[in-house]
């Protein structure tokens, strides 16, 4: 739908504004980009307005911001794991960025298949039924104690994702990426870096 009272500007010096960046997830105080001139509000019809395209100065992308602050795309949700397989870090650099352009549905059923890889990653056969994925993590003890209830409780999520006509909310999608975060350094990222401190090689020893 056009907006025909939206006038953006050339591109130069802009106010400051402070915002983690949703490409390189830097936080940055762009003074860089666009902005366009927005009247009248829809709130407050005597006061002009301003929305904002501003470019990251450490990956030069560009975030747009609208008259109300909301920030597109959102800052990436939890954090890089280090030392998984590239397809498991692939799904769950998805889940997360779905999060953060509002996809949250998306993101669960991405949750649910990132269950399924981290399986298959540590041995499990593919083309079993979901719920042989997560025995096998459980059988294997990959699933840290008291933990098998959030497996299950992602399990249910996925299944209403998949199969029931329900939408997720945010903090269904948001609270699946804590969990996924720390299984996945729980399986992968620290026991690497364990193994890496304990190959340190020692200065040979004389007698």
């Amino acid at each position: 739908m056009k907006r025909p009272n939206v006038f953006w500007q050339d591109k130069g010096r802009v106010s400051s504004n402070k915002y983690v960046c949703g490409y390189c997830g830097n936080f940055v105080a762009s003074e860089n980009g666009y902005f366009a001139e927005v009247y009248p509000h829809a709130i407050d019809p005597t006061t002009d307005k301003r929305e904002y395209i501003l470019i990251c100065h450490y990956c030069s992308r560009p975030t747009y911001f609208d008259i109300d602050g909301n920030q597109i795309p959102g800052p990436i949700y939890g954090n890089s794991v280090f030392d998984v397989p590239e397809k498991v870090e692939t799904l769950y650099n998805e889940a997360r960025n779905c999060i953060s352009c509002n996809a949250y549905t998306a993101s669960v059923l991405c949750s649910r298949k990132l269950l399924m890889n981290i399986a298959v990653s540590k041995g499990a056969e593919e083309g079993i039924r979901f719920i042989d994925y997560v025995s096998f993590l459980s059988d294997k003890n990959y699933i840290p104690p008291d933990g098998k209830d959030w497996v299950d409780h992602i399990r249910k999520k996925g299944n209403e994702a998949t199969h029931e006509i329900s939408i997720m909310k945010k903090e269904d999608a948001e609270e699946l990426i804590i969990f996924i975060e720390m299984l996945l350094k729980f399986i992968y990222q620290f026991p690497a870096s364990i193994k890496r401190k304990t190959n340190v090689s020692t200065p040979e020893q004389h007698p």
